[in-house]
């Protein structure tokens, strides 16, 4: 029975799950922008201080969001993951952030019908997404890229198939995008909870990434600005 904590920080939304063999025991979420280096390991520690959880010194493995998404939020899972699969001398999973977020459009009873393809968006500012195309079995249609979006994006793939978009980069895209084969989700989120098939997969076919080596994928160099703010 593989027991793999999930640690989702991808977004503004703050997420951990407790799986065993796949199947969620315990989740802590918060939707509350720039909560992860507080809430984070708070949250975990809350899953296994709950009567009956399995110790923390159990677990075979832990998931980390592996991005694309935001550049400190990634760096904090990140760090939190690494840290306890050092002291628990354990693998660390790495789990593709978009991919992520198609398992939840999967998992949500969405009607997802043969043939239609899942674009999971993440907002990366102004008209540009992070981006990819699945079909319904999570096999990549379109590597992960940053996109910026105008009225001709996707046409020729909207021209052959249906295309649910969703995330929290696409409702500023459904201003834009207006194929009928276009159809646009909300209140869908990369959360720890999605991860858990994923990762249990990845343990299976033993697919872990270097503890000491591994970064996220950020996709876009961090780019640090000075404030304007003036000190005297």
């Amino acid at each position: 029975m593989a027991k793999i904590l999930s640690i989702e920080t991808s977004t503004d939304v703050c997420s951990v799950a407790l799986a065993v063999d796949g199947k969620v025991i315990e989740k802590r979420e918060l939707f509350e922008p720039n909560s992860h280096s507080k809430h984070t390991t708070l949250l975990i520690q809350d899953i296994f201080n709950t009567k009956g959880i399995l110790p923390m010194a159990e677990l075979d493995a832990v998931a980390v969001s592996a991005g694309p998404g935001s550049y400190t939020g990634l760096r904090i899972g990140t760090s939190v993951a690494k840290g306890i699969c050092f002291a628990l001398n354990i693998p660390l999973i790495a789990v593709d952030t978009l991919k992520v977020m198609s398992q939840a459009v999967l998992m949500s009873g969405v009607n997802v019908q043969t043939g239609t393809f899942l674009c999971p968006m993440i907002d990366a500012r102004r008209m540009e997404v992070y981006t990819a195309l699945h079909d319904t079995s999570l096999n990549i249609v379109e590597d992960t890229n940053a996109k910026i979006i105008d009225e001709n994006s996707f046409a020729e793939v909207l021209g052959r198939n249906k295309i649910l978009f969703f995330g929290n980069g696409a409702a500023k895209c459904s201003e834009v995008i207006k194929h009928q084969n276009a159809i646009f989700i909300d209140e869908i989120f990369p959360l720890a909870v999605n991860m858990s098939p994923l990762a249990d997969k990845a343990f299976i076919e033993n697919e872990f990434v270097d503890v000491a080596y591994f970064e996220p994928f950020y996709l876009k160099s961090f780019v640090a600005t000075i404030s304007k703010k003036k000190f005297f």
